[in-house]
């Protein structure tokens, strides 16, 4: 018998407008163990390469993890995944919130959605009922009136509901998805494709419990208890409880690597306007939190004063604050949440779309666009009416927005000149508010992983820089062993980025949040050992939760290698390995010799061809998968 899941997937072909369910066995399973492994695996079996990824051809995945559901902080992940219309190549992006929990509740570990419907539709699982519904009324409606209108249809308003608002309907090719208004897969343009599916929603509701899946049910009981006493008392738990991900902002300014004015420098003259001082005493209103986590690291937010905030699509995160506030050059905290609002409500993620705001700036600013293209606005570095306006314009496609909506990449190859430097990109997907010139192991994530520049890809630098620190010693059973210095950039962290990208991916695999295992937060890796053990009953060790991990991020290479991508697009913006122009760090850049060199060191530590990054067979055949490199010789 099998443990901790169910091994269904529910398969969807919405041109026909059929479902059914798959069974998958064991064995499969145990190798790709939900989520990204289980997502990719599915796209590389069904979905042949050089799809479009607005067709019918693109299959969209969402996929559970083994831990999802589980009773104890941070197991609420699922993983969205299929080819990104912004990059061209695997596309992938996780959430937490309710609604994979509720999935998981309702008996699958996974939907795949194939084909197109020929009008909008929703589709509506309740436990066994799977039905596809017409949502031809709920098109071009806001997130929050579709949700209160599918509850009110089917009568429940515990339903949780996953879907897209304007954006996605419009094919901005950074749209994301929402479930419950405030959680979101936010990259890699996963909206989009669900809305060039026509699929407005997935809504879900369920009747099982996840301790009634487990193999032994009373240690992951008692780890949620544990965890929700030691959330208060460790340092890195207790700091995301009390502050979020907002009390990011002045340590990284002070550090000299908070992104101002699209990269130029790494400090904000304004920043104690958009710090986490003002943010407690301007914006917040309450803290929330996902599924069954004692963390809460969500910030509730309403405004009304100079901007009229509502307080349904929650409140800005770091990313958000950064990248509408210092990377704009703007220091207006409550335009900041409006623009966090109207992301929310357009199913645009914060990210790209603050990037490509900051990238059009300054292609204004040099004359590359103008005011006849803007309709009149002067989109101009700290103006916040303009950052407001482009949001709307790219949300709508109108004017400008038609063009910032397909991301900064495809952007600057229309707009011409020097635009393709200014837009801060790898394989197309904008970068995180992180500077990897004060975090050279965040270089190396941006650079190589398979969806595009991703600040999730493994722990950030500083995390280890410190021998003494609650997080280095955390680290230690993974296999670090030598605390290194945030910019260092010598085999060894090499080394110890290639060990963390396989933890951080098998968190994406078996649905654990980046802020619950250490070292980036509170849960000892034992605990998380122990409780794979306790959910499926496999006598698995740390070593074997890493191959998990890398299993996963081997396949999605394979998926990016069968889709053309090469060395080549492993490479950061030209304009980091130029000097920051202000901060602590200023005049600091990433050596191209010493980033080439680390690239090479990491392709050979993982296994992989040096010259094309492909993985090779001999490394593919020890994780299990050399069918896989059959798609890619």
């Amino acid at each position: 018998m099998s443990y901790g899941y169910t091994g269904k997937i529910l398969w969807v072909d919405l041109t026909a407008g059929k479902t059914w369910s798959e069974q998958i066995d064991e064995a499969t399973y145990r190798l790709y163990p939900g989520g990204k492994a289980l997502a990719a695996y599915i796209l590389l079996k069904h979905m042949p390469a050089g799809v479009d990824p607005l067709g019918p051809d693109n299959i969209l995945v969402l996929a559970n993890g083994l831990l999802t559901g589980a009773p104890f902080s941070t197991a609420t992940r699922f993983s969205a995944v299929a080819k990104s219309p912004l990059t061209g190549g695997y596309g992938e992006s996780e959430a937490g919130g309710f609604w994979g929990p509720e999935l998981k509740m309702a008996g699958y570990e996974a939907i795949v959605l194939t084909g197109r419907a020929a009008t909008p539709v929703y589709l509506w699982i309740k436990d066994e009922h799977v039905e596809i519904r017409d949502a031809s009324h709920l098109w071009n409606r806001d997130p929050e009136e579709a949700q209160a209108t599918i509850r009110q249809e089917l009568g429940d308003k515990l339903i949780r509901v996953l879907q897209i608002g304007l954006g996605g309907e419009n094919l901005a090719r950074f749209a994301c998805l929402t479930n419950e208004l405030r959680h979101f897969n936010g990259r890699t343009g996963m909206g989009a494709v669900m809305g060039a599916k026509h699929v407005k929603a997935v809504a879900v509701r369920g009747s099982s419990k996840y301790l009634d899946l487990a193999h032994d049910p009373q240690p992951i009981a008692e780890l949620g208890r544990k965890l929700a006493k030691l959330v208060k008392e460790h340092p890195q738990s207790w700091d995301l409880q009390f502050k979020g991900t907002p009390g990011l902002t002045s340590g990284l300014n002070a550090a000299g690597i908070l992104p101002t004015r699209n990269f130029h420098g790494g400090a904000f003259a304004e920043v104690d306007n958009i710090a986490w001082d003002a943010y407690e005493k301007e914006l917040l209103t309450a803290r929330r939190s996902c599924y069954a986590c004692a963390i809460r690291c969500k910030r509730e937010v309403k405004v009304d004063d100079r901007y009229q905030v509502s307080d349904s699509y929650g409140g800005p995160e770091y990313e958000t604050i950064a990248g509408f506030g210092s990377n704009c050059g703007i220091g207006d905290l409550q335009a900041i949440a409006k623009a966090n609002e109207l992301c929310g409500r357009y199913t645009l993620d914060s990210i790209s779309c603050s990037s490509t705001i900051a990238f059009a700036m300054e292609c204004f600013e040099h004359g590359l666009i103008g005011p006849e293209d803007t309709g009149g606005v002067e989109l101009r570095f700290g103006n916040v009416e303009a950052m407001l306006k482009c949001v709307e314009m790219i949300a709508r496609r109108e004017q400008i927005g038609n063009l910032l909506a397909e991301g900064t990449r495809r952007a600057a190859e229309v707009i011409g000149g020097d635009a393709k430097y200014f837009a801060m990109h790898v394989k197309g997907q904008e970068l995180p508010m992180h500077d990897p010139r004060g975090k050279f192991g965040v270089g190396l994530g941006f650079a190589v992983n398979e969806a595009g520049a991703d600040h999730l890809t493994a722990p950030h630098d500083p995390l280890l820089a410190n021998p003494n620190s609650v997080s280095f010693q955390a680290a230690r059973p993974l296999g670090i062993t030598e605390a290194l210095p945030p910019r260092d950039a010598s085999p060894q962290k090499v080394r110890n980025y290639a060990i963390l990208e396989n933890w951080t991916s098998f968190e994406k695999v078996t649905g654990l949040c980046f802020f619950g295992p250490a070292p980036r937060s509170f849960i000892p890796p034992e605990d998380v050992v122990n409780a794979v053990r306790a959910a499926a009953g496999w006598d698995v060790t740390t070593e074997d939760l890493l191959r998990i991990g890398e299993r996963a991020t081997n396949l999605a290479r394979v998926f990016n290698i069968r889709e053309g991508f090469s060395r080549q697009d492993d490479m950061l913006p030209g304009r980091l390995f130029q000097p920051l122009e202000n901060g602590t760090l200023k005049g600091v850049a990433i050596s191209r010799e010493d980033f080439e060199r680390a690239l090479t060191d990491l392709y050979n530590f993982k296994g992989w061809d040096p010259v094309t990054s492909a993985p090779t067979r001999e490394r593919l055949r020890e994780l299990g998968i050399e069918w896989a490199a059959d798609l890619i010789e």
